[in-house]
């Protein structure tokens, strides 16, 4: 635990983030961890203190991005999609101001959707430039001072991109576009998906494709892309319906690759830890485990387990020591071991299905069906719950079989909720 705290500190450092930052998906580290100390380990009857709340981030999953005194998300407002920043120290009477407003594209919308509408990647921060993608796979950049536009692409008519419709949804653009985009050095790692290759690299100051992985052409799934140091190659592992797979950073060309066969959307991210690769798919999936080695200039993959003890579908899991936490339908919240795929405990009467992060020794879950959030003990012993309260409303607008798909964030002290055009800002640090 403490070599990824050193290796967190020193990637913060390397780029210029604080601790409190929380500048893209998942996170600093792209998995839920927050290297926050001093919270509530407690919380109040009723809950933290609500900070303010904002009541026109639009329809939409998309996450919160937060460096410095801004937040940035992404919302659908009648037909549009926008990515919306957010001013933290205009704060007054318990609501927040909109800093700026810019045009992404369309709506995504099909008829008959009753599942979800709008946007659903959670924008990338990078210095002064912010990265957003779409529903219908409009990229754009856009400068983080006044939101103005620097390039913009559209995945589908100039990369030939394409989302695995498996679940519902268009041909070829199932329920959108949901990865969110990757920085890594000067490119900007994206999963278009599709006959061209399934990941590319683009060039971040511009938009122009660096490479695509040629020998891997599936479809996008709705996870999104993770980088990892395997074997001393510098790599992005990316989980698809057919496979989990490495590709080098440096032309994309395939190191790895782990077949796999999912009849159902694929939303979780790996989790990568060291040469170990974890992923967890719902609705009859399970939890895998594997090795990758390096024998010379050859990559081979070890399976070290594959059960259903975590099946975590619309949620997300993150690893804490040596630890998974999630939510697993028939089991409840789980904590298995990611060491052997064995469960540690299993919780079912406690709390229903939902999304996690982890600060401070705590995991926040936030429930799917009415936005409960309870602040649990993250630890291998059992569910111990010291605290928990219910979001103020719930959405109007959500779509009527959609529920509460975005995971909750730690960050500054505070504790960020959204559901859909409703954004929530909690006081969690601790007096």
């Amino acid at each position: 635990m403490k070599h990824i705290l050193s290796v967190f500190l020193l990637a913060a450092c390397a780029s210029g983030l604080h601790a409190a930052d929380w500048p893209q998906y998942r996170g600093p580290n792209r998995d839920d961890v927050s290297a926050e100390t001093g919270l509530l380990k407690q919380w109040p009857a009723g809950g933290p203190p609500l900070v303010w709340t904002y009541k026109d981030a639009g329809v939409g999953y998309s996450g919160p991005a937060i460096v410095g005194d801004r937040l940035y998300t992404l919302g659908g407002r009648d037909e549009t999609e926008f990515l919306l920043a957010l001013d933290l120290k205009a704060v007054q009477d318990g609501a927040v101001k909109e800093a700026w407003a810019a045009k992404v594209g369309p709506l995504f919308q099909w008829k008959g959707n009753r599942w979800s509408a709008g946007p659903a990647a959670t924008p990338t921060v990078d210095g002064e430039l912010i990265y957003a993608l779409g529903g219908n796979g409009d990229l754009v950049c856009v400068e983080a001072a006044a939101g103005k536009e620097r390039w913009r692409t559209n995945l589908p008519k100039e990369l030939e991109a394409q989302v695995n419709p498996i679940g519902g949804g268009p041909k070829s653009l199932g329920w959108g576009f949901t990865w969110s985009p990757l920085v890594d050095g000067d490119r900007l790692i994206c999963i278009p998906g599709g006959p061209k290759g399934t990941v590319a690299a683009l060039d971040k100051a511009t938009g122009r494709v660096l490479w695509r992985s040629t020998e891997v052409t599936d479809q996008a799934a709705y996870t999104s892309p993770m980088a990892a140091e395997i074997g001393g190659v510098r790599q992005y592992v990316v989980l698809t319906n057919q496979a989990v797979f490495g590709v080098a950073a440096v032309d994309g060309r395939l190191l790895w690759r782990d077949k796999r066969r999912y009849g159902t959307e694929v939303v979780n991210s790996p989790l990568v830890h060291g040469p170990y690769v974890y992923t967890t798919v719902g609705a009859g999936g399970g939890s895998d485990l594997v090795k990758i080695v390096k024998e010379g200039e050859v990559f081979r993959v070890e399976p070290v387990y594959s059960n259903k003890n975590l099946a975590n579908h619309h949620g997300n899991v993150l690893r804490v020591g040596e630890h998974v936490y999630g939510f697993s339908p028939g089991r409840g919240w789980v904590c298995q071991r990611f060491e052997d795929g064995g469960n540690a405990w299993e919780e079912k009467a406690k709390l229903r299905d939902g999304s996690v992060v982890y600060a401070d020794g705590r995991l926040y879950c936030y429930t799917e069906n009415d936005g409960t959030v309870a602040l649990a003990e993250a630890s291998p012993v059992g569910w111990r719950e010291t605290g928990r309260f219910k979001i103020p409303q719930q959405s109007t607008r959500r779509q009527p079989l959609g529920r509460i798909w975005t995971p909750p964030v730690v960050a500054g002290g505070k504790l960020f909720l959204r559901d859909q055009e409703l954004l929530f800002c909690f006081d969690v640090a601790a007096p």
